[in-house]
């Protein structure tokens, strides 16, 4: 692989955050280990020295949560489908001179994403073929190899803990003896590849499988893959958050590995 290395002059984070999610409402806001989820995922996006930080958000009051803090935020309409699209229309807002030549895609509801991981998608793209790096983890969990909700990525190797994504799944796959990997939903955008992407329409595989990066994919666009050690728990219902409140609080070991 050849390129140049990424500078934090060209890198903008943005952390997609709404406040009526259908499960766990407001959870922006519930607390973790004393303080609200958004904080710890800043926390941890600035941990990763890639560049500004930002909260996308459709609510003042998560705005305001994360501005009395002394981070950055940013309000965008209540409308859009998708996490990538509301870090569109964040990207216009704050960037308008175009100076972010990479923007980073980091999902309000990971608490305990590691900042390692979230460079590792970066860092993809010291690859100029690459247009999207994204990361995913080899699952070791019996019951996630067949359970849909867990996504998986099936890839060719390039490296050592790097793929070329060939294809996202709600099945098993691929078949035959060899390790799966679980897809962690955390993107590094360049940042004509977002704006091509937020323009395509939704393509036929995408919404087969009800997995919006299949539609990179289905436009040919290059999408790669670092395998990190870990999938950070996703808070999505109650029960997440609870979990998420006994790792943070140090009472709890999320088995990743057996």
């Amino acid at each position: 692989m050849s390129g140049t290395r990424v500078s934090a002059s060209e890198v903008l984070v943005l952390i997609p955050a709404r406040m009526h999610a259908t499960r766990l409402p407001e959870k922006p806001l519930a607390e973790i280990a004393g303080k609200p989820m958004i904080l710890h995922v800043v926390e941890r996006a600035l941990a990763a020295a890639l560049g500004p930080v930002w909260v996308a958000t459709d609510a003042a009051e998560i705005a305001a949560v994360v501005k009395a803090a002394g981070h950055r935020a940013v309000l965008t309409r209540a409308d859009h489908a998708s996490g990538s699209d509301r870090i569109f229309e964040a990207l216009g807002k704050i960037d308008r001179a175009g100076k972010a030549k990479i923007v980073v895609n980091v999902q309000g509801d990971l608490p305990t994403i590691e900042a390692v991981a979230i460079r590792a998608a970066v860092m993809l793209l010291e690859d100029p073929a690459v247009d999207i790096g994204t990361i995913a983890a080899e699952i070791f969990d019996p019951s996630e190899r067949t359970d849909p909700n867990v996504v998986k990525v099936v890839g060719t190797p390039l490296g050592p803990r790097h793929l070329r994504a060939l294809y996202f799944t709600r099945a098993t796959a691929p078949a035959g003896e060899g390790p799966l990997y679980h897809h962690i939903g955390l993107y590094a955008y360049r940042r004509k590849a977002l704006e091509d992407f937020v323009r395509l329409p939704p393509s036929a595989l995408e919404e087969r499988e009800k997995l919006e990066q299949l539609r990179a994919l289905e436009a040919s666009m290059r999408i790669d893959v670092a395998i990190v050690d870990a999938v950070p728990l996703g808070v999505d219902t109650p029960a997440d958050l609870e979990k998420a409140r006994a790792l943070l609080a140090g009472k709890a070991r999320r088995p990743d590995r057996p």
